[in-house]
């Protein structure tokens, strides 16, 4: 069965067509790194005027390179929530429109479900029950999957979310937008040799990462010639010790057989390497490409949801702060 995808939620414009779930057929992104990289964030009104422009030549060019018709799709998957309300919308007004026009069923797909469906994209298969960490711009969650749609939610950030503190800290220390990468680069280049805080936050599986953040602050207005290559590798070294250290306990306390990584941070190479040398479970990562925000990480989703029944029609409407459970 081929599904197609469609992933509007925040400034990547995606559409990509995924058989039975696990194979990828295309996987088109249209990005807008480039044109919110000069206002230090994603503007929302901008990044959804670039989504109308993007997303019928991006569906048109991920359904020619999967050499398919409509007549071909058994249905179409596309991210409802969470994210910006006018990117949203984009997704899921044209998901309606091809639905109306070819008679296809409609799945709308939950964007954090769809990141922990990356892992069923890479030749491989997760096994029941296993821990997912969500790591992304706005998201650390960790979720006890216990089977297709079956979700219990374990821990989540109380402040900022890792990806929000690494655009931060870039900020801070000048270093640019996106903040992950250039953290990731800037820290290449130097030692974790300055301490600091790591919340812990004892007896939840709970994250904050804002105390961090702002003893960076502090000591970039103490000392304003810091070293930014030691600042941004102590900064990712505390960061990356918390994540993994309450996904690896609490994969072990709930007994899972596996820990799925998933989401935009996911991409980090520090994080994925940590991850997989302290855990005494397998870890699955997805590709960097299937970390970043993607459709076909949706389709691969709506293909379990549709197998499940659950599909949405035409009444379907955008949830910008949808929750997993």
């Amino acid at each position: 069965m081929k599904i197609l995808g469609i992933e509007t939620s925040c400034d990547e414009t995606a559409a990509a067509v995924v058989e039975d779930g696990v194979k990828i057929l295309s996987n088109e992104i249209a990005s807008q790194v480039e044109i919110h990289a000069r206002y230090g964030g994603v503007v929302p009104e901008v990044a959804s005027r670039q989504h109308t422009l993007s997303i019928v030549p991006i569906i048109q060019s991920a359904m020619s390179k999967a050499g398919v018709g409509w007549q071909d799709l058994g249905a179409i998957a596309v991210t409802n929530g969470p994210g910006l309300a006018g990117s949203l919308l984009t997704g899921v007004n044209t998901a309606k429109a091809i639905s109306l026009a070819w008679g296809l069923p409609l799945v709308g797909v939950n964007h954090l479900e769809g990141h922990m469906y990356a892992n069923w994209l890479n030749g491989q298969k997760p096994e029941f029950p296993l821990v997912c960490l969500i790591v992304s711009g706005g998201h650390s969650d960790l979720v006890l999957m216990k089977g297709h749609g079956d979700y219990t939610l374990l821990g989540q950030t109380r402040d900022d979310a890792a990806g929000e503190a690494f655009d931060k800290a870039a900020r801070l220390l000048g270093l640019g937008y996106p903040g992950g990468p250039v953290i990731e680069e800037a820290a290449a280049a130097g030692a974790p040799s300055i301490p600091l805080p790591k919340a812990w936050i004892k007896g939840t599986n709970d994250f904050s990462f804002s105390g961090i953040k702002t003893a960076l602050l502090r000591l970039v207005e103490e000392n304003g010639s810091i070293d930014k290559a030691a600042a941004a590798a102590s900064f990712q070294a505390a960061v990356v010790e918390v994540l993994v250290g309450k996904t690896v306990a609490v994969a072990q306390e709930y007994n899972a057989r596996q820990i799925l990584l998933a989401g935009g941070v996911a991409a980090n190479k520090h994080l994925r390497r940590t991850l997989v040398d302290k855990s005494p479970l397998p870890v699955f990562i997805p590709p960097l490409v299937l970390c970043t925000d993607n459709a076909a990480m949706i389709a691969a989703c709506g293909y379990y949801r549709f197998q499940a029944g659950k599909t949405g029609g035409l009444s379907l409407d955008v949830v910008p702060d949808l929750k997993l459970t």
